[in-house]
């Protein structure tokens, strides 16, 4: 009987060693405020129909937005200890949308939002000693070192070049954060190594690939075909005293030879859209950048530097990327950005950042049109507490007129501002 109490009391000491080994931390952010702005769109070929005036559209916003200076989320991380520095480890983060009334955001004409977004999701092991691999949906080498080095901490306003978007405003010029690299892809492997003598490296490798035959009974029709995405990226960073660089590579390749299956890079591989750069159907320089993907290759290229001088923090940043038509490789769309930035505390409560940055859209095709951009951006946050803080942003980007293949000059201008408060938990 006392051997069964034992045996009992031990069991139940290791139950509760084993669970208290393990966490899981429940996390997010909650970005909401003000947010203004306007555009300017030149299309010579608009006239006076379809919203343009004499060529040109202008258009307003002013509205209580949200995830201005970061994209709200809610998010569960965990961790299993294993044993002699050995762990397991998860992620799940979905983007949530304060100001909507549903949970997944309103579906109307500029949200189309059809569900609740998944950020990433993934399972993992580590080893303190070597380093960790894991599977599921993950952000890209190419992300992962522009957070580290962004001076603008990677924020959702216009005038940011290396992570070109808006918040509340749309335009062919930005509007987007997946215009400048692809931040997150699904069916991924990935591995980061520990830090040896200030190194570190990463990487990932991304599969989702679907071949299909389907012969008609009593005919010798055939149809179906693949859908097959794929790539592969690597990043290394060292750091030595203040001085921190990076650099990432990533390469993803979507083919189809189909029929009947969709064949949407966006939906096989998240968040990595690219468009088949023909410039004899492209609009603008900028749509060849973005848009729906079939049969693309799409290269992406990210460094960066930072050097903390104490009372502030020095930024340099360079990002490319080339998306080619698999089919006629003399056809693509290239964009290219360099940008310099400062952010720093002026009091032990008040941070502020400013950068500014170049850029120019390269197309091949039936008129290689050819545009410049630029843009710069002020913002300011002022701490209440370690978790919440009242920010104001302003950022400005402008692209310069561009020959279409259809003979038409387009072009616009951005100009995008917030104020509103963060809070993280």
């Amino acid at each position: 009987m006392k051997k069964s109490l034992l045996a009992v009391a031990a069991i139940g000491a290791f139950a509760s060693a084993a669970q208290a080994q393990s966490s899981v931390t429940v996390y997010g952010i909650l970005d909401v405020g003000y947010i203004g702005g306007n555009t300017s769109v030149q299309d010579s070929s608009k006239g006076n129909t379809a919203g343009y005036n004499q060529g040109t559209a202008k258009s307003t916003v002013s509205q209580f937005g949200q995830s201005a200076e970061q994209t709200s989320r809610l998010g569960f991380k965990g961790s299993e200890d294993l044993g002699n520095g050995k762990s397991a480890f998860f992620t799940a983060e979905f983007q949530l949308y304060p100001q909507d009334q549903t949970l997944s955001g309103n579906t109307n004409s500029t949200n189309t939002n059809g569900g609740l977004l998944n950020r990433q999701t993934f399972v993992g092991l580590k080893d303190n000693k070597i380093g960790q691999v894991a599977v599921g949906l993950q952000y890209t080498p190419v992300f992962n070192a522009a957070a580290a080095t962004d001076v603008g901490q990677l924020n959702n306003m216009a005038g940011n070049v290396i992570y070109a978007s808006s918040s509340g405003i749309t335009s062919g010029q930005a509007g987007t954060n997946s215009l400048g690299f692809t931040n997150r892809t699904a069916n991924t492997l990935s591995f980061q190594t520990a830090k040896f003598s200030g190194f570190q490296a990463s990487g990932i490798y991304t599969l989702n690939n679907k071949n299909q035959t389907e012969t008609g009974v009593g005919s010798s029709s055939t149809t179906g075909g693949n859908t097959n995405a794929s790539g592969w990226g690597l990043g290394a960073d060292y750091t030595y005293n203040k001085f921190y660089i990076t650099a990432a590579y990533q390469a993803l390749k979507q083919l189809t030879t189909s029929n009947d299956l969709t064949a949407i890079w966006v939906n096989q591989q998240a968040s990595g859209a690219t468009a088949a750069p023909v410039a004899a159907s492209a609009a603008t320089a900028a749509a060849q950048i973005t848009g729906t993907a079939s049969n693309v290759q799409d290269n992406q290229l990210y460094a960066a530097a930072t050097y903390d001088f104490g009372i502030l923090k020095a930024y340099a940043q360079y990002v490319t990327r080339k998306a080619t038509d698999t089919d006629n490789t003399n056809y693509y769309g290239k964009r290219a950005a360099e940008q310099i930035g400062v952010r720093g505390y002026i009091t032990p409560t008040i941070e502020g950042w400013a950068s500014a940055g170049l850029g120019r859209y390269t197309t091949f095709g039936t008129t290689q049109p050819t545009a410049n951009f630029s843009g710069w951006q002020l913002g300011s946050n002022y701490w209440l507490s370690k978790r919440t803080n009242l920010y104001a942003i302003y950022g400005s980007t402008v692209t310069s007129t561009a020959a279409t293949a259809a003979g038409t000059t387009v072009g616009g201008s951005m100009n995008n501002y917030a104020v509103g408060v963060r809070h993280t938990f």
